[in-house]
């Protein structure tokens, strides 16, 4: 099914009704993509599962008529990835490995060293989006606007853990938690690139459910943080061990 066009909508998918598309998707099915009246597109919108859609109306002004459902709605594990956004292309690189790796939530955080104050959420959007649809993902992840690290810690659910990717102390490998971790929504901290300021590091320490782990003898640059260890939740106790479910041709 590699082949066919697959796009995620906002809208409810029910069967026979008319899903009008916006002008950029209508572009790529229309001009990218040269499809015309009668072919199939792949639709999933993160609630009512995969469906085999028509395409129809005009190339200026294209529908989607959903047919039949071929995927039932399936979510990953509830992970969080909250990182401190850096140099921008490699921000967008961070959202769009995030998505692929199965992120559920994806919550930057503004630190004391942190690179940059503005981040367009929109733009993150698109990119989960667009990561979503290419890795047969069936949701997007949820993207929240950037807010001040002590806000976030101090509304985290302390039932959740929160692994702190500790670059500058004596912190165990996340194999170590594996059994703390089974089958439970969990979260992942990245710093910017300079870490984690003092005051930063005695606030972490001091909450329970901050668990500090170590990414290795090496300092990794914070993109590379963020793809080693959701790799690592995931391999360990994410959902790595099932295969692809992909739907019939």
């Amino acid at each position: 099914m590699s082949h066919i066009a697959r796009l995620f909508t906002p809208e409810p998918l029910v069967e026979g009704q008319e899903i009008s598309l916006p002008a950029d998707q209508t572009r790529y099915l229309t001009r990218v993509m040269r499809l015309e009246a009668g072919a199939i597109v792949r639709v999933f919108n993160g609630q009512d599962g995969e469906w085999r859609c028509e395409l129809a109306g005009t190339p200026k002004s294209a529908v989607l008529i959903p047919q039949q459902q071929v995927r039932p709605q399936h979510s990953g594990p509830d992970l969080t990835l909250l990182f401190a956004p850096i140099k921008k292309a490699r921000t967008d690189f961070i959202v769009e490995k995030a998505t692929e790796l199965g992120v559920r939530t994806i919550q930057p955080v503004f630190t004391d060293y942190c690179q940059t104050n503005r981040v367009r959420i929109d733009r993150f959007e698109s990119l989960a989006i667009e990561a979503s649809e290419q890795t047969e993902r069936m949701d997007v992840p949820n993207i929240y606007e950037a807010r001040a690290l002590p806000k976030v810690l101090s509304e985290w659910d302390a039932h959740h853990p929160l692994i702190f990717c500790d670059e500058s102390a004596q912190a165990a490998p996340l194999a170590n938690y594996s059994k703390q971790l089974h089958e439970k929504p969990a979260g992942v901290l990245i710093g910017p690139e300079g870490g984690f300021s003092p005051k930063e590091r005695e606030m972490l320490q001091s909450l329970d459910f901050v668990m500090p782990i170590t990414l290795g003898p090496r300092i990794l640059r914070a993109e590379t943080a963020v793809v080693s260890a959701l790799t690592l939740w995931q391999s360990l106790v994410g959902d790595w061990q099932k295969s692809p479910y992909l739907p019939e041709s």
